[in-house]
């Protein structure tokens, strides 16, 4: 029986963001803890299930998540990876391990070093040199010259939102389980494709996308083919690795190269098609436009606060398209008082813990980002708090001022699922109006929405590319640059 190392570390970071993630924003479990999962939808849970199912054993060394952020703690991260290279050198002491399958994010930052992934990597390498490595990947890897040199296959997701890392973890195991069968490693094509796209112009349910991943699928059906990945990068860190990747593992090196030039010239052609396909206008118009379509009696209409997105590393402290709802004299006739999920103020939200049904008045937002947003004073009252919530055991609570149910959380929480709603003691599904701080909605989210509208909000997401501040991206760059030559390469 083969003895498998595995592990994950996961965080999307956003160097537009001022926090600095640490131990408080990450669930962080070790040894076997680390294989317990709260859902399916996991990538090392994908690999773990997999291997054990085929006869493997394995180890298990440590799993740490948190929601994207900002770059993650150079102490922290020296911690982590110490207790990773620690667990796995006593592990191969006790028995060698034959194989390593990781599940990590591909876009970890760390504050004062950089690229988290090819630094972990080649660490490893130093120490496993002639072990195979393969490794799943999110949709929004970085990849990078580090990474790519210090493993031996990456798969990544396919499905934007993310609905595939469960399947994403099991293609990663097969890879490896096939180096093992086969006897040789995979032939790994890289291209870089210099483009930066916006999460929500990438929606895999939604054109050119559907056809890039389709074209994945059908090259990963071929016998020479193992792997088919476009690693989109992630476009809130200004980094000098930011573009788009093309990853192709195949049998044969010719033609694995000839593959990945082919798509990625492909998918460089199409730069232009990539566009925003929810419903999208500037702030007031957004709000103005939801409240229009109540006419109509199709509820609950969602509007997406995109520019202050924490499932994509925003601080989710801004206040300005909160400020224009509460500001607007039709919000107080909305049937029912709006949803908005939510903010990140640690100070507002235990001021509110046990003051239900009280009258408040506190300062809210700005805890973090001073650049982009200023705190505003909110009247009203709490409606409920409730503790420990979640992965990340986050205190929340609602405070109804002038028709808005305004969500707080004491931790950097995303407002991904309505299930927070509904534990809060609100109904989204009879709700007028909805607010999330999201960009494309998640699958949960459009179960009940009957209609999405995204606002073009200001914050470390914004959506707006051409608005960003870049200084380290490699120019040129789409959309940066409009026109110019490009012709793919195998790095």
């Amino acid at each position: 029986m083969k003895r498998i190392l595995v592990g994950s570390m996961h965080h999307e970071s956003n160097s537009f963001n001022p926090i600095i993630a640490d131990e408080k924003d990450f669930s962080i479990k070790y040894g076997e803890d680390s294989l317990v999962f709260e859902n399916k939808n996991n990538a090392l849970r994908g690999i773990v299930d997999t291997l054990r199912e085929n006869g493997y054993e394995v180890v298990p060394t440590l799993s740490a998540r948190a929601v994207p952020n900002g770059e993650v703690s150079l102490e922290l991260y020296k911690r982590l990876k110490k207790e990773f290279i620690e667990r796995a050198l006593e592990a191969d002491k006790i028995k060698k391990l034959q194989g390593i399958n990781l599940a990590l994010h591909g876009s970890m930052r760390v504050a004062g070093l950089g690229e988290a992934e090819g630094d972990l990597l080649e660490e490893l390498r130093k120490h496993f040199k002639d072990i195979p490595l393969v490794v799943a990947l999110d949709m929004h890897t970085t990849m990078t010259e580090k990474m790519h040199k210090n493993c031996d296959g990456y798969v990544g997701y396919k499905c934007a939102p993310h609905t595939d890392c469960f399947e994403t973890g099991e293609h990663a195991a097969r890879i490896l389980m096939d180096i093992f069968e086969k006897n040789t490693l995979p032939k790994k094509a890289w291209v870089r494709v210099p483009m930066l796209i916006a999460g929500e112009q990438s929606e895999t349910s939604t054109e050119p996308m559907v056809y890039f991943i389709n074209k994945c699928r059908e090259l990963e059906k071929r016998e020479d083919i193992l792997g088919a990945s476009i690693l989109m990068g992630f476009p809130w860190a200004d980094d000098k690795d930011a573009s788009v990747g093309i990853y192709i593992l195949g049998r044969d090196e010719k033609s694995t190269n000839e593959i990945a030039i082919d798509l990625a010239e492909e998918f460089f052609q199409r730069r232009k098609d990539f566009s925003f396909h929810t419903e999208t206008y500037e702030p007031k118009k957004a709000f103005e436009v939801a409240l229009e379509a109540l006419e109509n009696k199709k509820f609950p209409i969602y509007l997406s606060d995109s520019g202050d997105n924490p499932t994509a590393g925003s601080s989710s402290d801004c206040t300005d398209f909160l400020k224009i709802i509460l500001e607007n004299e039709k919000t107080k006739s909305v049937p029912t008082p709006i949803i908005y999920g939510g903010f990140y103020d640690p100070q507002a939200t235990l001021f509110c813990k046990d003051k239900v049904q009280r009258e408040v008045e506190f300062f809210l937002g700005a805890k973090f980002d001073k650049v982009t947003t200023s705190p505003i004073k909110i009247k009203g009252t709490v409606i409920n708090y409730i503790e420990k919530w979640g992965t990340y055991a986050s205190d929340l609570a609602v405070v109804r001022s002038n028709n808005v149910d305004i969500i707080l959380a004491e931790k950097h929480v995303g407002f991904t699922t309505p299930e927070m709603y509904e534990d809060l003691g609100l109904d989204p599904k009879n709700r007028n109006i909805i607010v999330c701080k999201l960009g494309y909605l998640t699958e949960q989210h459009k179960e009940i929405s009957k209609r999405a509208i995204m606002a073009l909000t200001t914050g470390s997401t914004n959506e707006d590319i051409l608005n960003i501040k870049y200084e380290k991206v490699q120019r040129p760059i789409f959309p940066l640059d409009r026109d110019f030559e490009y012709k793919g390469k195998i790095l």
